[in-house]
């Protein structure tokens, strides 16, 4: 019988951990699946080490525990990298992804399909921000990348062929979502419906949307980087017209007026220069980050896990 790993990141999950389990469990065992489920605990502040060590009484309960808060996608990739079934499925510890998706996930790969993706057919109860943010974020990287990210999420299911892959890849700044579809193999989505949290709160705030955003878009496109080109090559065109203009002008005899088209033009180039060297800038922090080859994240312990040597 194939066994499936269901990874489960979590951040300040303490009231999440014992009722997604059950939950989890409960659906698994329904539908005869073998299973392991692997606990992430990016370095929460409240209980949630606890409460898996608590369920790790279950040996089918592997628990990883952060020295520290390293976010969600080292938390993703150190659960790929425990995992030991033939294929994983990536679900949040809260519930809104729903874990009966989960079964339709797996026939769907017991039927050839190496990745399962699971599409957002409604946002449930986010923001109309969070909503607008998210939807221009997917439609931009969508457009940089030429993969169809629309609505997608963290949900999704992946043979052991592609998580060796995604395994196997040396950089540092890691986009779950993307690299699934940048790795190819045979692909399909399943729709459903983000549910309402049951306890606790969003860990999304519009600084840490924004950051995620630009942190992500510039570490798997370089079209920032070209867009900064496209600016400055209209800028070359603009300023050879308006040189000419400005030297005809001066053979005529006609003086030149324009005192506030001047300034004005000396504050939007200074803004676009000052806005493209902070593009610039991200660029060569990511060239640094990776230089540097610091792991993503250092487990402080295991439970239920032969595995010891995992460090980054």
């Amino acid at each position: 019988m194939s066994l499936l790993s269901v990874i489960i990141p979590a951040f300040n999950e303490e009231k999440n951990i014992e009722l997604s389990y059950k939950k989890i469990k409960s659906i698994l065992q329904k539908s005869q699946i073998d299973f392991e489920m692997i606990y992430v605990n990016d370095g929460s502040k409240d209980n949630t080490w606890d409460e898996i060590t608590k369920i790790s009484i279950d040996t089918r309960v592997v628990g990883v525990n952060f020295s520290r808060n390293f976010g969600k996608e080292s938390a993703i990739e150190a659960g790929l990298k425990v995992s030991s079934g033939s294929c994983a499925v990536v679900i949040d510890c809260d519930l809104q992804h729903p874990p009966e998706t989960i079964i339709t996930m797996f026939r769907l790969w017991e039927e050839g399909c190496e990745i399962v993706e699971g599409v957002k057919s409604s946002r449930g109860t986010e923001s109309y921000f969070y909503k607008t943010f998210s939807k221009l974020f997917y439609k931009s990287i969508s457009k940089f990348t030429n993969f169809n990210m629309n609505n997608s999420s963290d949900f999704k299911l992946l043979d052991r062929t592609v998580i060796n892959q995604i395994n196997m890849l040396p950089e540092k700044g890691r986009f779950f979502r993307a690299l699934s579809h940048w790795v190819g193999f045979k692909q399909t989505t399943i729709e459903f419906d983000v549910k309402e949290r049951i306890n606790g709160d969003s860990k999304w705030s519009i600084f840490t949307l924004f950051k995620y955003a630009i942190s992500n878009i510039t570490s798997f496109t370089s079209a920032p980087l070209h867009i900064i080109t496209m600016i400055g090559i209209i800028y070359l065109v603009f300023a050879t017209i308006l040189g000419t203009y400005s030297l005809i002008s001066y053979f005529l005899g006609q003086s030149l007026e324009g005192f506030t088209t001047v300034i004005l033009l000396l504050l939007i180039l200074g803004g676009t220069i000052m806005v493209s060297i902070g593009i610039l800038g991200i660029y060569v922090n990511k060239i640094f980050e990776e230089v540097k080859a610091r792991p993503n994240y250092i487990i402080s312990n295991l439970l239920n896990c032969e595995d010891e040597n995992h460090e980054k």
